[in-house]
């Protein structure tokens, strides 16, 4: 795309599966700009801007860039030429380092001693052991565990204000990864926020989201045991002038002998998080919200719930392992309310057999990227249609350009009208990070009435095009009534995609 900005219609979509809105105080007479990326700091980045016109939303949006950016060559664990990097390499000697790299560390030490040890940025050494140890598949033994928490607890590096230098005390390895994606966050927002002529800004880090300025920004809460773009959410907040942070157990970790274990972990104790699937926090500071979630995963909810009290303006929901739903007093005032149950409308009576109301549709599409290089997302669109080819049902419409929509010429011909006449709007994702690219959607066999289909012959499409790049189009017949499972083929814009025809499942570990 060479223009990534243009303005978007307040009743466009990113996905219509996903209901909500981007509301703008109404001080300033703005538009809606949004840019989408895929391979930023190992997720997606999504950056959506209040601008008055559309040289300012471009210059905001390059100015994050550049501040994700720089701080990346600073703060990146990944990145051996990164000054993190070479800290780590330069030995037990004072070394003078930005302040950016210094305000991190800072912050996690802060937060090691406020969260009692729960985040600690030696807890790699732990993290290392389990990985290790699934790749052999077995479980860690106790001396192991023992041995990696006595590396955990030692003092790893003194801060010296004064000089402004950093010294490694311990040759235990450091991961700054959950801090620096808040940090990058909130820089990247106040660089976008800065530019005259922009009056608001949302900047999403892999289901991390901070909101700043004129905007009051609708966010859905992901549901941990949900593995879909579109399932329903767990929550719906308005925010405002804030951060919402989601940590939890359900995307990465390791399994061994068929049991999940989390990639967070207790650097207390040695073991995996257990006790609680999702944290969501928000609060006022980006780095906060990040902390605090990640601690309300490793620590019982009691001290968590504590930990959270003790910063003012944090709330919270909690859902733990055994099925508690926990909240913090004022979590109710960021809620929305629950829209009211839909009345059970009367099955038609025809000859044909409805839907098999056990079963749904599956569809798995990794969008190709580049090691290491931030590409914007293409443009895509999935939907089903019937034996005679009429749309059924609209899956999913990902998009920051309304005015070349018609790129996706078959997408276009089925579902621009009712796109055009409809009343979508715009929402965010507050997740768990999820790899960059990779993304799942349901079609639990209803229409786009909301009415359970005849069994029959349908059609998966999934479009995929890029402003002056390539046109995609796979498609999978389903047809049969027991279930199935097809791995469509790769293409340039499509690193794999998969349609399964399978019993409802509402687990993913």
């Amino acid at each position: 795309m060479t223009n990534v900005f243009s303005p978007r219609p307040a009743r466009a979509l990113l996905l219509l599966a996903v209901l909500g809105s981007l509301a703008f105080l109404p001080h300033h007479a703005t538009k809606l700009y949004v840019a989408d990326y895929e391979n930023v700091l190992g997720t997606s980045l999504e950056i959506k801007l209040a601008a008055e016109a559309d040289q300012p939303a471009a210059a905001a949006e390059a100015a994050a860039l550049r501040e994700v950016d720089h701080l990346n060559k600073i703060l990146s664990g990944y990145d051996q030429a990164s000054e993190f990097s070479r800290w780590l390499r330069a030995g037990k000697q004072p070394v003078a380092v930005s302040p950016e790299l210094y305000e991190v560390l800072a912050l996690f030490e802060q937060w090691r001693v406020q969260s009692h040890g729960a985040l600690d940025a030696s807890a790699e050494t732990i993290s290392q052991l389990w990985r290790t140890a699934a790749k052999q598949n077995r479980r860690p033994s106790a001396a192991e565990i023992a041995a990696a928490v006595a590396a955990v607890h030692q003092q790893h590096y003194v801060l010296n204000a004064q000089n402004h230098t950093a010294q490694r005390t311990s040759d235990a390895p450091l991961v700054l990864n959950s801090f620096a994606k808040s940090y990058i966050l909130s820089k990247a927002a106040e660089a976008a926020l800065a530019t005259p002529g922009v009056r608001g800004v949302v900047v999403n880090i892999g289901g991390d989201i901070l909101v700043r300025g004129d905007h009051v920004e609708q966010v859905q809460v992901s549901n941990p045991r949900a593995d879909a773009e579109n399932d329903p959410p767990i929550a719906q907040l308005h925010v405002h002038d804030k951060t919402i942070a989601t940590s939890g157990n359900y995307r990465r970790g390791e399994r061994i002998g068929g049991q999940w274990y989390s990639h967070i972990v207790d650097p207390r104790t040695g073991l995996p998080a257990s006790g609680v699937l999702s944290a969501t926090v928000v609060a006022d500071q980006a780095t906060d919200a990040g902390a605090l979630a990640t601690a309300l995963n490793v620590l019982p909810p009691a001290e968590g719930q504590a930990l959270v009290a003790a910063v003012p303006g944090a709330e919270y929901l909690l859902l733990t392992a055994d099925g508690r739903r926990l909240e913090s007093a004022g979590w109710k005032n960021l809620a929305l309310p629950a829209a009211p149950a839909a009345a059970k409308k009367p099955v038609a009576v025809t000859k044909d057999k409805p839907w098999d109301a056990q079963y749904e549709v599956a569809i798995s599409l990794e969008l190709a990227t580049m090691e290491g290089v931030r590409v914007h997302r293409p443009f895509v669109a999935v939907w089903v249609v019937d034996k005679q080819q009429k749309p059924v049902r609209q899956l999913a419409l990902w998009y920051n350009k309304p005015r070349w929509l018609h790129d996706m010429s078959f997408w276009y011909a089925a579902y621009y009208d009712q796109f055009a006449a409809g009343n979508n709007s715009i929402s965010s994702t507050t997740s768990a990070t999820r790899s960059p690219g990779k993304y799942t959607l349901k079609w639990d066999g209803k229409d786009d009435k909301g009415e359970l289909v005849s069994q029959g012959t349908y059609t998966v499409l999934i479009e995929v095009a890029r402003e002056h790049g390539t046109h995609q189009l796979l498609k999978q017949e389903l047809a049969g009534k027991k279930p199935q499972h097809f791995d469509l083929p790769a293409n340039v814009e499509v690193a794999s995609a998969a349609v399964d025809y399978r019993k409802k499942t509402n687990e993913t570990n």
